[in-house]
């Protein structure tokens, strides 16, 4: 599973959210004889790192190659998706691209702290300024991004510090293993894996018989959706529930896009009393994510059995990308799994 969220994946939706090209704020000149862009024009600099531990430095493998980056990196510039999960890892980035407000408000709030106390270099549209980045002198950057982005920018990131890539097809496990080994915050990532395993074990032998014995479907709304449709969710978190957990959801034939790129007519929400449990999006307070709203106000949503029978659970889903959303994710998961009769 990768570690994007739904609205960046399809080809349906990737107008809205997915492949925001970088447009890069600081011109550039007219090139060195290694062929790499300049970061900037003028006086911008490729950050110097000049304290006595700038040359201890170990290798990292990452989409684009072996990289050199210092052994202990203190000054981290992280941009794309590779904001939240280093934060997240306990790390303290001194520059941040924008993140989407949703993505912000569900945030612990000693997270948004660290995240806010960065210096935003790019717009969430984005847009990334050369020479403020510079000016942070970071001794490293962390990237993740569409491949196309890295191929028009990534000469200039290099120049300015060592910089580390990931494309959006990373798997999310593999992509806080990486984060967690670049950024030097492994600690951190140890404790989390251990309470994910530890929680992932308890759901399941805790809902055994539900779990072996209930089909599910998972369902949900974008804002990114027409008015009037509605899809199967077979990616994100219901792919932690169905391929971690073992929950029966539905997903796509081999080969096939997933069940999620597909919209689907109100009409059809009836199909979905097929199913024994249905799942679908809230927050963190348990209320239906907006979007979502327009589905359990149909009548066709309250005259599913599963809904009149109390067997519709909404589920918080803060996010797939790294390990500390995930957990929330199953702490929700586990709760609305103990109101089915069945696990009483």
């Amino acid at each position: 599973m990768s570690n994007i969220s739904l609205p960046r994946r399809g080809a349906a939706l990737a107008a809205a959210l997915m492949s925001a090209s970088l447009v890069l704020t600081a011109c550039g000149g007219g090139g060195d004889d290694s062929g790499a862009e300049p970061a900037a024009t003028g006086s911008v600099e490729p950050a110097a790192t000049g304290s006595a531990k700038a040359s201890e430095t170990r290798s990292v493998k990452a989409e684009n190659g072996t990289i050199e980056i210092p052994a202990a990196p203190q000054r981290i510039v992280t941009i794309g998706n590779t904001n939240l999960p280093f934060i997240d890892l306990g790390g303290k980035p001194v520059g941040v691209t924008e993140v989407s407000p949703s993505e912000l408000g569900v945030l612990p709030a000693e997270q948004k702290t660290v995240y806010e106390a960065a210096e935003v270099v790019g717009s969430d549209g984005g847009e990334v300024d050369l020479e403020k980045l510079a000016g942070l002198k970071p001794d490293l950057i962390l990237v993740q991004f569409h491949s196309s982005d890295w191929d028009k920018v990534g000469k200039r990131l290099e120049s300015i510090a060592p910089t580390v890539f990931w494309g959006l097809d990373t798997e999310w496990k593999a992509f806080a293993d990486a984060i967690a080994e670049a950024g030097n915050v492994a600690d951190a990532l140890s404790q989390q894996k251990a309470e994910f395993t530890a929680k992932v074990a308890k759901i399941k032998e805790t809902y055994r018989k539900v779990i072996d014995g209930t089909s599910f479907v998972d369902v949900s709304r974008g804002s990114w959706n027409d008015p009037g449709t509605f899809y199967i969710a077979d990616i994100g978190c219901s792919e932690i529930a169905r391929d971690d957990i073992g929950l029966d959801l539905p997903e796509a034939a081999e080969g096939k896009d997933p069940l999620a790129y597909e919209s689907l007519p109100f009409e059809q929400i009836g199909e979905l009393s097929k199913y024994d449990v249905i799942t679908y999006p809230v927050d963190a307070q348990g209320r239906p994510m907006e979007p979502f709203v327009p589905v359990v106000e149909t009548n066709t949503w309250k005259s599913l059995p599963a809904v009149s029978s109390g067997r519709a659970l909404g589920v918080f889903c803060p996010g797939n990308n790294s390990y500390g959303p995930v957990i929330r994710y199953l702490d929700s998961l586990d709760s609305a799994l103990a109101t089915l009769p069945a696990a009483k």
